[in-house]
């Protein structure tokens, strides 16, 4: 057990350095030198509960999120902490499910830490916990945990756009976890 903690220990503090390294004093990628920021997102649902490989089978499934966004660190890598109000749309059946049922909004907090930055263009991965409103097949619980892979490119100081891959799971707290998972584009504005 030891050394698999030192193995990570060493994995982990020379990548940290090496991103700290890539960002200037005082910049955060996802949000320059501004103190909030809203997001307005779409994304179109997969029947794959996992972000890699990347998921292939589209559904009729979708999600609209509204997120507010302040910027922090994480062991001195640029982040964000984000509060995300999102709600899910499906539409009629496939691949063996009923996808009408699953039209439930979910309310989550979360952080994003940037990996990296070039110019206008940055990447970050994020995690977070919440609530759906109601229980059901697919998922199983009301607790939900969320992982995110997004790169952006700010198009100026105010405004930028990100493409993400989104992933909720109840982390196998309840019986059924099938999860959802979505591709998705956004909007950034910083103020």
């Amino acid at each position: 057990m030891m050394k698999k903690i030192l193995f990570l220990i060493a994995i982990i503090l020379p990548t940290t350095v090496m991103a700290e390294s890539c960002f200037l004093p005082e910049t955060n990628p996802f949000m320059g030198k501004y103190q909030n920021q809203m997001f307005y997102g779409i994304g179109q649902g997969f029947d794959t509960g996992i972000l890699l490989p990347p998921p292939v089978r589209p559904v009729p499934f979708y999600i609209g999120t509204i997120t507010y966004s302040q910027p922090t660190t994480f062991f001195r890598i640029p982040a964000r902490r984000n509060l995300n109000i999102s709600q899910t749309l499906g539409l009629y059946q496939k691949y063996g499910w009923k996808w009408q049922n699953y039209t439930i909004p979910i309310v989550y907090a979360t952080e994003d830490i940037a990996l990296f930055r070039y110019h206008d263009l940055y990447a970050g991965v994020g995690a977070g916990v919440g609530l759906q409103a109601k229980e059901n097949k697919r998922l199983g619980a009301k607790l939900v945990f969320q992982f995110k892979v997004s790169i952006g490119y700010n198009i100026t100081d105010e405004w930028a756009t990100e493409f993400f891959i989104q992933h909720f799971s109840n982390a196998n707290t309840a019986d059924d976890n099938h999860s959802y998972a979505f591709y998705g584009l956004g909007l950034t504005h910083n103020f």
